[in-house]
């Protein structure tokens, strides 16, 4: 049976043999013309989109607002973005909760 699998690849005739070298692109709805292949490797970063809404407080609008440069960055990178927002949001809650500094004219004896 080895040599009838033989004789038939044998019998195939070759693509390149086509004499004007266009080879299987003359067989219907095959044009000459090649797609482009896709690209390979990751994908590059993409925002989300995603609408921050104000919460009224100028400076944790701030730090909300710096995860915007998160979406320019691999995923890799967002975990520091991630975590510097995060240190500066703790820091205004816990500032929150810090007695009031007196004024110069507050401490009078």
């Amino acid at each position: 049976m080895t040599d009838d699998l033989a004789d038939a690849v044998a019998s195939v005739p070759d693509v390149s043999d086509v004499p004007d070298g266009t080879g299987a692109s003359d067989a219907p709805g095959v044009s000459g013309e090649t797609a482009p292949e896709p690209a390979l490797g990751p994908a590059g970063p993409e925002p989300l989109g995603l609408v921050r809404t104000p919460t009224g407080h100028a400076g944790v609008d701030a730090h909300l607002e710096r995860l915007a440069d998160a979406d320019h960055l691999t995923a890799d990178g967002h975990v520091a973005v991630y975590e510097d927002v995060h240190r500066a949001l703790r820091d205004a809650l816990t500032a929150l909760d810090a007695p009031p500094v007196p004024g110069p004219y507050e401490n009078r004896s």
